[in-house]
């Protein structure tokens, strides 16, 4: 039976309405394999490589990348994909979306002009390779600086939330005696003092941990800059959590008593700087716990150094630090899917637009996360980082 839907009085066949969308761009995309010692997510699962292929999109991607999150071979071919053995054939797609900050020697694999989407990780972004993408033309997109029509950030905002839970449950491990801890229970039970948590930053990370901790039974303090985030968080959890801005006396005394802190302020998109000092660690408890969720971002406490997963904890001044910055890898799939949620639509997006650059003129929230357009580094806190000229990409665009 044959379908007919009306448009302005004019009845068209279904077949007729199918043959009328205009074709979009066929896209080439690569999903190279990560370094699963550090690393075990990926931007699209294979529902989201199933979505592309079946409307004629190519996904390359290399041999096991999905082994450390339980995604075989097999399950990406049955979706569609083509698995390639080497990096240099994932590397040579048009767009290649990763998740580490590309190394010199992954960018030299690439095509001139190429597109590149990864994390930033300002504390992993090398100079050598910010130069390289340069001289090659590359158009690099950075996840947590794109933005949704709402002008939120939805990578960014995704992996919080994930990391924020994560969190908590990290800390819960590391105050166990097991772990060198005090051998305390996160949360409380009759006719014993509950845990204290501190959390820095009351956004996307910092609401999901207090939620958490607080089901626990934990007793919560959160601190941040910005009263209206403080009040947002206030009503959306209770009067039940201590909430204050940064006074350093009042934090002062909360850090005295503190079993467990867990730091997730975030400067990228430009808030205030704050770091713990040294000797405010000094003060913390002995088997006290941190959790340094801003590590990649040089961390919120002047004694956190970033550390790999397999290695990811280590004691000083008899405090017990946590630091990675790639938390949500720890659950990996998760987090892959997640992020496969995002990018399939984003990908569908570009191909309707014929490229990155003409998906950047167009759309807001891809613009935002460009770092590096046809070559040349238009974010300015990167140039700053890494003390290399910037420009301002609405100069470029108002030319496109």
């Amino acid at each position: 039976m044959e379908i007919m839907f009306k448009e302005s009085e004019t009845l068209y066949s279904e077949e007729f309405l199918l043959r009328s969308i205009p074709a979009s761009k066929r896209l080439v995309i690569g999903i190279p394999k990560e370094n699963q010692s550090i690393e075990t997510r990926l931007a699209l699962t294979p529902e989201g490589v199933e979505i592309l292929t079946e409307v004629g999109h190519e996904v390359l991607l290399q041999s096991g990348a999905g082994q450390a999150i339980g995604y075989s071979d097999l399950s990406y071919a049955e979706a569609g994909a083509i698995i390639v053995n080497d990096a240099a054939s994932a590397f040579a797609a048009d767009i290649v979306l990763k998740i580490a900050p590309p190394t010199p020697q992954e960018i030299s694999l690439m095509n001139d002009r190429a597109a590149l989407f990864s994390l930033l990780q300002l504390s992993l972004l090398s100079r050598e390779s910010v130069r390289l993408m340069m001289q090659k033309k590359i158009n690099a997109v950075a996840y947590e600086l794109i933005k949704d029509k709402q002008r939120k950030f939805p990578v960014l905002n995704s992996l919080s939330e994930i990391e924020g839970i994560a969190a908590v449950s990290i800390a819960s491990q590391y105050m166990s005696s097991d772990n060198g801890g005090k051998g305390l229970l996160l949360g409380g039970i009759a006719g014993v003092s509950a845990t204290e948590v501190i959390i820095l930053g009351a956004g996307i990370a910092g609401i999901s941990a207090a939620r958490t901790a607080m089901a626990l039974g934990a007793q919560v303090k959160i601190f941040d800059h910005d009263i209206n985030k403080l009040r947002k968080l206030q009503q959306l959890l209770g009067q039940h959590v201590f909430t204050s801005v940064i006074h350093p006396k009042v934090l002062f005394k909360a850090l005295l008593s503190a079993d467990a802190v867990i730091g997730m302020l975030k400067y990228i998109n430009g808030s205030e700087r704050f770091m713990i000092a040294e000797d405010l660690v000094r003060t913390m408890k002995k088997g006290a716990v941190i959790v340094d969720l801003s590590v990649d971002q040089h961390g919120c406490f002047e004694t956190s150094e970033c550390r790999p997963l397999s290695n990811p904890a280590f004691e000083k001044h008899g405090v017990i630090h946590y630091c990675v910055p790639n938390l949500s890898s720890r659950v990996g799939r998760t987090a892959s899917m997640a992020l496969s949620n995002i990018f399939t639509p984003l990908m569908l997006k570009i191909a309707a637009t014929g490229s990155v650059k003409k998906a950047a003129h167009n759309d807001f929230g891809i613009r935002n996360g460009l770092y590096i357009y046809n070559g040349i580094l238009v974010n300015p806190l990167i140039g700053k980082h890494l003390n290399i000229p910037a420009n301002d990409i609405g100069l470029f665009m108002a030319g496109f």
